[in-house]
């Protein structure tokens, strides 16, 4: 069901994100209080969603990627539209999945390793398979970004830091880095409400 909006702020995000489904209630409610928060949150999506490090296609899927993270099934259906709008392949979409499951096996194993520093769980391979990392369809380096950003929404620290690592020698500048992490944060914070 597609609602008629007509708050303007409201409006103005949800066309930043390619939303055409119903307005989420607490959406809604915000525009109808006039909430600055709501003002800030589409500055803040669509200022993410544009940042000079980042090819459009790249923060869609980036941005799709967080949406599958966080169970926003709403937000994921936008996202994919998006994506493709902006020249993503279905190969490209459905590696995104796959980057999203792996990393979500991957940060809960290596946190645990973290958390415990035990040297039976360090030392002990992780029999986890991988393959998918060797030779990405949207090339390592944005497959090593999506990893990171993934990672820093699940909490750990040591796929963060191999991750951040691994650009580093791929050559990825820190400001391209950083602004992965400001997209994946900010739409993190666009999902709660859908």
């Amino acid at each position: 069901m597609v609602t008629t909006i007509v708050n303007e702020t409201l409006k103005g995000l949800m066309e930043t994100i390619s939303y055409t489904d119903y307005v989420p209630a607490e959406l809604e409610a915000m525009a109808n209080l006039d909430a600055k928060y709501l003002k800030d949150l589409k500055i803040n999506t669509g200022n993410a969603l544009k940042y000079a490090t980042l090819s459009e296609k790249e923060s869609a899927l980036l941005a799709l990627s967080v949406a599958i993270n966080e169970k926003a099934k709403s937000l994921e259906k936008a996202f994919i539209i998006k994506a493709k709008e902006a020249g993503a392949t279905e190969e490209e979409i459905s590696e995104t999945y796959a980057c999203v499951s792996l990393l979500n096996i991957n940060n809960v194993f290596y946190r645990f390793r973290h958390f415990t520093k035990k040297e039976f769980y360090t030392t002990t391979p992780a029999g986890i398979k991988m393959s998918i990392m060797a030779n990405p369809v949207m090339g390592k380096e944005f497959f090593e970004l999506m990893s990171l950003g993934i990672s820093s929404l699940n909490g750990c620290e040591l796929c963060v830091t191999s991750h951040e690592e691994s650009l580093i020698k791929l050559g990825s500048q820190p400001q391209r880095i950083y602004d992965v992490i400001r997209l994946v944060s900010t739409i993190k914070g666009l999902g709660i409400f859908f």
